[in-house]
Parts: structure tokens; C-alpha cells; sequence
């Protein structure tokens, strides 16, 4: 694989790996836990499986309201598992919602089903990612970078997978965010590999591939619904 080619995945076990492949870069939100499809469109269905019929437009305000919370304040705890960062985020989108009058005071009390409907669906699509991660950790070393919220560990250890990465990269940490490609060279650096010898994938074209391609690694894209859910 030449160091611009980009493979179109529609499941991580569709992965190819060139034969000049040494390790490997995974993005996590997107890639690991939902099967490529953006995060907003598997909360905006857990809203309408729990009877909340919000209107598109209205669901993307609280998404960024809650993202832009979540960034300001350190709502979330270094030991907050995937439930618990759930819970806390669909409760500031909920308060938005219901202070925009989209929902009722009574319809709060259906946060925590909507929080664990998310949960159980990374946590399934987490487990299908381990089949591949298994595999890949018995040949190749392999590191996570990930946009997260200093809980990044704490999340891969709940989902038992924390044991196939050499590192892990996480930008609340490092104070790196994608798609700066200096997150992506923290990678490389803690591989100890050079560029043209590392695979990166994930989910988000301007995110994940655009900035692991500027540094000459081949790259792999997990296809799903983007950003925004229309």
C-alpha cells in the first residue's frame, strides 16, 4: 500500500494489511464503539427508541451545547466509564432541550434509558472490534488516538480492550486535539515506527485521514453515518 492510499471499510474485519505494514494507529470514538457511524446519529436513535421524537435540527444544537460543555468544564472524571460519561452528557443535552421546550420535566426521567442504550451499543460493537484488535495485537504493535475527555482509560478497560495497545494517546491528555497531525506523530513516536510503515484508521475523513495522510501514513476509513445526522 503506497503512503496516499486510503482503504473504504465498511467493518474492521475488511481491514487489509500491506505487506510494508509494521503497526498500526486506531481512532476509538467512531471507529472502535460504533461501526463508523458518528456519535450523534446512535444518540439522536436512542432519543426515538425512548419515545422522544426530536426534530433533527433542534438534536444538533444539544449535541454541540453538550460537546462545548463538556470541553469547558471537567465534567467528566478520569475514572468515569462509558455509562457514566453517557449519563452525564445526555443530561446537559436534555437540560438544553427541555430549557429550548423540545421535552418535558417529565421526560428527564427517561435520560438514564437513553444513556444506557448507548452504552449497550458500544458495548456490542466494542466487542466486535475485539475480534479484530485480537487478531492485529498478535502481529503488530498498536496504539489509540483519540479526541476524548480524560476518560479514555478507564473506558477500554470497562470494554476489555485496554490490553491491545502499546499507548495510548488521548488529546485532554496531551493537549493535542485532531485534526492537528501532531496527535497522529505522538503516535508514531510511541510506536518508534516511521510514517510510511504505520496504518491509521478511523471514522472521520478531516479528522482522522487527511492528518495521518500529511505525515505519509496509509490509511483506512470506516464508512458510516457522518456528522451531521441528516
Amino acid at each position: 500500500m503506497a503512503a496516499t492510499d486510503t482503504q473504504k471499510l465498511t467493518s474492521l474485519s475488511a481491514l487489509k494489511i500491506g505487506a510494508n505494514i509494521r503497526g498500526l494507529i486506531f481512532d476509538y470514538g467512531g471507529t472502535l464503539d460504533s461501526r463508523g457511524d458518528h456519535w450523534s446519529h446512535i444518540i439522536l436513535d436512542a432519543y426515538r427508541a425512548n419515545g422522544l421524537h426530536i426534530p433533527t435540527d433542534s438534536f444538533i444544537e444539544a449535541y454541540v451545547y453538550a460537546e462545548r460543555a463538556l470541553a469547558a468544564r471537567p465534567h467528566i472524571a478520569p475514572d468515569d466509564t462509558f455509562r457514566e460519561l453517557m449519563r452525564k452528557k445526555i443530561g446537559i443535552e436534555m437540560d438544553w432541550l427541555l430549557n429550548a421546550g423540545h421535552i418535558t420535566i417529565q421526560d428527564i426521567k427517561k435520560s438514564v434509558d437513553i444513556a444506557e442504550y448507548c452504552y449497550n451499543h458500544a458495548r456490542v460493537c466494542v466487542a466486535e472490534s475485539a475480534q479484530t484488535l485480537r487478531k492485529l495485537a498478535e502481529k503488530y504493535p498498536l496504539v489509540l488516538v483519540s479526541n476524548f475527555y480524560g476518560n479514555i482509560n478507564a473506558v477500554i478497560s470497562d470494554f476489555g480492550i485496554d490490553s491491545y495497545f502499546k499507548a495510548v494517546i488521548e488529546s485532554a491528555v496531551v493537549g493535542v486535539r485532531k485534526p492537528d497531525p501532531e496527535i497522529f506523530n505522538l503516535g508514531l513516536k510511541a510506536l518508534g515506527l516511521p510514517a510510511e510503515d504505520v496504518l491509521v484508521v478511523g471514522d472521520s475523513l478531516s479528522k482522522d485521514i487527511l492528518p495521518a495522510m500529511s505525515l505519509s501514513c496509509p490509511t483506512a476509513l470506516l464508512a458510516g453515518r457522518p456528522w451531521p445526522p441528516r
